[in-house]
């Protein structure tokens, strides 16, 4: 499993200017089950993202597909972490 942190790294007036088009890439991989969750950061200042089911190499390589990254309005960094407790109800994103 992996946390995606995305850093804005140009002003949020920017940013906005790839947001629908952000929102399609992730909505490409909802439906893909490889994400699970994301969401902005509070304050603003970027936005997290839950991935499983894939590999480092394989994520490396979706996120070239995000408009953040192709237009250079975000940093990334990924870390792998392996879930060794959980609720219950997350237990179907386990394994």
């Amino acid at each position: 499993m992996f946390i995606i942190s995305l850093t804005y790294i140009k002003p949020t007036e920017e940013v906005e200017n790839y947001f629908e088009a952000h929102l399609v890439f992730l909505n490409t991989y909802y439906s893909a089950k490889k994400f699970i969750v994301s969401g902005r950061k509070n304050p603003r200042t970027g936005g997290i993202i839950l991935a499983h089911h894939t590999t480092l190499d394989e994520l490396q390589e979706l996120i070239k597909e995000d408009p953040f990254y192709q237009n250079q309005v975000a940093d990334y960094e990924i870390i792998e972490f392996i879930p060794t407790k959980f609720d219950a109800d997350f237990e179907k994103f386990i394994g």
